[in-house]
Parts: C-alpha cells; structure tokens; sequence
C-alpha cells in the first residue's frame, strides 16, 4: 500500500493548479496533505479538517481563487504557528498581498508566489518551469524560503514586486486571453480544415483559454489592477490600424519589390544563410522536444511502477512505430526513415528512464 512521505507541505485548494503542484511534489520526494471539500483528494493524502491539513506542514500552499483569499485566509489564522510559511499561487498578487498583509501581518510569515505554469504545461513537460517570488519586507527571509521551496521543485526564481508582477501579467498574460477569448466567442480558427503555421501558437492558447475555469479568465482581468488599462490600450491600438485600413483607397499601389542584386562573394547567398539560421533554430527545438519527451518517458515509467505494469513493454512499442509511419505515410514523408527515426528516439527514452 503506498505510503507518502512525511508531510512538509499543506495545500488548500485542490483544483486543476492544486492538483498538478501535488504531482510536483511526489516527483521530488515531497510528502503533502490537500484539503478541498470541492474535490476528489486521494485518500492517503486528504485531510478532514484545517488542523490535520497543517500537522507538521512548513508550507502552507493557498491555492484557491483570488476573491476567496481572505476569506480561506480567516480560517487559516486560528490554526497557522510562527513557524510555518504560507504562500499563495495566484495569477495576480497586488490583492492576495494585500489579504495577507491584513489577515496574516507580523505574526504567520507570508509571501505572495506565481508559478508561470499550470497543468497543461507540467502536462507537456515544458521546461524551464518559473516562479515570481514577490520579496515581503515585515518577514525579509521568506522569499528565500519560498525560493528553496520553488527551487526543490526544479523551478527558476524570479523576484519582483507585486506592482511590478501585475503590471508585467497586464500586459501579457491579460492581454493573450483576452484576444483568445475574443477569437473563441467569435468562433475565429476554430474547426477549421487547414490554417497557416503563424496561427500555430495563438491556437494552442485559444485551447488554453477554452481549458481553463472561467474563474482564471475573470481573475486575470478583473482582479489585476492595470488589466483594464492595457485592454484599452490595445483597443486604441486596434481601432486606429482598422481606421487606417479603412481608409486605403482601393487603388492604392503597394511599394514596388526592390530589385534583386548578386550579393558580394564575401557575404554568401542570403537565401542560404536564412535557411541554415531556420534548420538550426528547428534543430534546437527538436532537442527540446527530446528533452520533453524524455520526462514524459521518466514520468510513464514511475507510472508503470506504482501500477505493476511491465517494463519495458514491446507491444506498445511496436504499436508507437505503425502510428509514426502512418502519420509519415499521410504527410508524404518516407516510412522506413521515419520508423528509424522513431526507433533511435525509444532507445533515446529508455537510456533517459534508466538515469533517473
């Protein structure tokens, strides 16, 4: 029967963002409790009530909507000692920092934390992972604290102020979801049979924002104070290209193409060296995508472990190999090569399982 390590970490909130930081946890030997009467917490790891959640926890992981904060805060208080550690996860920290301040002040360290990743990333395996840690001058040796934490995590640290985080998140952050969810509710370059690769990575969030709770969405516009500001700033920005569109006459000339002079021997053929510069840029995103997929190999191979499953497992090997050479066959590639390709990438995978 499995047994969890020893609690170091408490975690109110087990959603989708409580649930994917409790995976983290166990890949780094990390014991935890997760209190959510909202959610389905296995039960070697549920705690029944805010005293058996924080038992021997030093960290104390608030991961719950930012409007619920103070409220989880309140609870929190009676039963938090001096010498634990809360953090909040939440995608803007102006307001959260506050609650904290309020609810917690001198007396329970704190500090406002956003991890720049959710489950959907942790899912794919993409790395770097990234922390903001927003430094509190009432307890100066938090952020550290919570940056080691972060840090056991495989996590980069990036310090900043709550301000500062917000107005960064403002105008990326709120700015991406809000012109994906204006593309999902007008149905832009969804379902649709082809699309240029430029579309590639706005449709990966359009899939992200149509993922996410809607909570997320209304937090990361509502809740941060300079989200409004770069909203606006965008649809000035927006209206004045489409009056400026609008306003072409329809005979206008585009500029003539600039002729195509021989370039000097001594600096190469342009075209050659734009090409070498795209094989090399899509070269090191293959080996990121190895990088990936070795983690996600490592994860299948605990996963295998913990389920009593055989490893290595040859028929789902050779089932991986027909896939690949039917989506080789579909794009007009050579099977035979890919299948070498694919089988280089499994032995690839198992010497990455076996260094874990």
């Amino acid at each position: 029967m499995y047994s969890p390590p020893m609690t170091q970490v408490a975690i109110l909130g087990y959603g989708r963002f409580g649930r994917a930081l409790g995976e983290l946890l166990e890949t780094a030997g990390i014991g935890y409790r997760a209190m959510d009467p909202a959610a389905n917490v296995p039960e070697p790891l549920r705690a029944g009530s805010i005293p058996e959640l924080l038992t021997g926890a030093e960290y104390v992981v608030v991961a719950v909507p930012v409007p619920k904060m103070r409220a989880v805060l309140e609870t929190l208080r009676p039963h938090l000692r001096a010498e634990q550690l809360v953090l909040d996860v939440g995608s803007v920290k102006v307001r959260p920092v506050r609650d904290m301040l309020d609810v917690l002040g001198t007396q329970v360290p704190w500090v406002g934390t956003h991890p720049l990743f959710g489950p959907l990333s942790l899912a794919m395996a993409e790395r770097p992972l990234r922390v903001v840690v927003c430094p509190n001058p009432l307890h100066p040796d938090t952020a550290s604290r919570a940056s080691r934490f972060y840090e056991r995590l495989g996590c980069e640290i990036v310090e900043q102020t709550p301000e500062g985080h917000d107005r960064v998140m403002a105008h990326t952050h709120a700015l991406t979801f809000f012109v994906a969810k204006g593309m999902v509710d007008a149905g832009s370059g969804l379902n649709v049979p082809f699309a240029p690769a430029s579309f590639k990575a706005l449709s990966r969030t359009i899939e992200i924002v149509r993922s996410d709770a809607g909570h997320l969405f209304t937090a990361i516009q509502r809740e941060n104070p300079f989200a409004a500001e770069a909203r606006r700033h965008l649809l000035n920005a927006l209206e004045t290209i489409d009056r400026e569109l609008e306003s072409l006459p329809p005979e206008a000339e585009l500029p003539e193409k600039p002729s195509l002079a021989l370039p000097a021997l001594e600096s190469g053929l342009p075209e050659l060296k734009e090409t070498r510069e795209h094989i090399d840029q899509l070269d090191r995103e293959l080996v990121e995508l190895l990088r990936r997929r070795a983690e996600l190999a490592k994860r299948a191979i605990r996963a295998k472990a913990q389920a009593g499953q055989p490893v290595p497992d040859p028929t789902r090997e050779e089932k991986v190999i027909a896939s690949r050479r039917a989506w080789a066959t579909e794009l007009g590639l050579d099977p035979e090569g890919v299948e070498a390709i694919f089988r280089a990438v499994l032995r690839f995978s198992r010497r990455a399982q076996q260094s874990d």
